[in-house]
């Protein structure tokens, strides 16, 4: 099982019962103690919103209703910081809530507008979501500036977002950052940007959204989960 050594008992309990195996999850937590295999801990880091703008706020539409019925009806997204020996560098990413599927990032040296229009550019290119998605981030000046306004014009996206200084409405954005930092980025020490930007890459595209069991999708990846229900 390649699983990157991130999953708790409860997880490869679930994985393995996908694969045909009866087991408990004390069994499973039994047999990690005796081989040493505990999984990866947790650590706080900081919020990168800048919110001390004059640029026109949308309302929270959204309203913490992390759930939908359909691909490509509600997509949140955020920016984070992942630290290298050559200075910062900055994700953004947008996660379709009906499977929790990374469908669009973006990174780079700096956490501008263009950053976080690439990042949903690259979802509407990839998944052609139609007239009325709901759109939804923090206050930050990327997300209100005009350049993302116009995005979102051009393609009928109905933005949303999240009261001033509460991240809990934008929890999956955050609890995807937490997961990426807890399983990856806090037990690496890059040395560049480009090498930051292969290894979450691969985290991306190639593990959390075709191999990693999602608690939300019933423990199938966010790309299994779709061509069940969508297929």
């Amino acid at each position: 099982m390649n699983n990157h050594c991130l999953y708790g008992a409860r997880r490869i309990r679930k994985v393995l019962q996908s694969e045909g195996e009866v087991i408990s999850r004390r069994r499973v937590g039994k047999l990690m103690k005796a081989e040493g295999l505990y999984c990866k801990t947790k650590r706080k880091f900081r919020v990168t919103t800048d919110s001390k703008h004059k640029l026109p706020i949308a309302p929270n539409l959204l309203d913490r209703d992390f759930t939908a019925y359909r691909p490509d009806q509600k997509y949140v997204g955020d920016i984070t910081y992942i630290p290298t020996k050559q200075g910062w560098m900055y994700l953004v990413v947008v996660i379709d809530l009906f499977s929790r599927r990374i469908v669009g990032w973006a990174m780079g040296d700096h956490m501008r507008a263009p950053l976080v229009n690439n990042a949903l550019l690259m979802a509407i290119w990839a998944r052609k979501p139609g007239a009325g998605l709901l759109w939804h981030t923090d206050r930050g000046s990327q997300y209100a500036s005009d350049s993302h306004q116009k995005i979102l014009i051009e393609h009928k996206i109905t933005q949303s977002m999240s009261r001033k200084g509460n991240c809990w409405d934008n929890a999956v954005s955050e609890s995807f950052f937490h997961t990426l930092k807890t399983e990856l980025t806090h037990h690496f020490k890059f040395k560049t940007r480009e090498e930051a930007k292969a290894v979450i890459f691969e985290y991306i595209e190639v593990f959390y959204n075709r191999k990693r069991p999602h608690s939300a999708n019933d423990y199938m990846s966010p790309v299994s989960y779709e061509e069940k229900l969508v297929n």
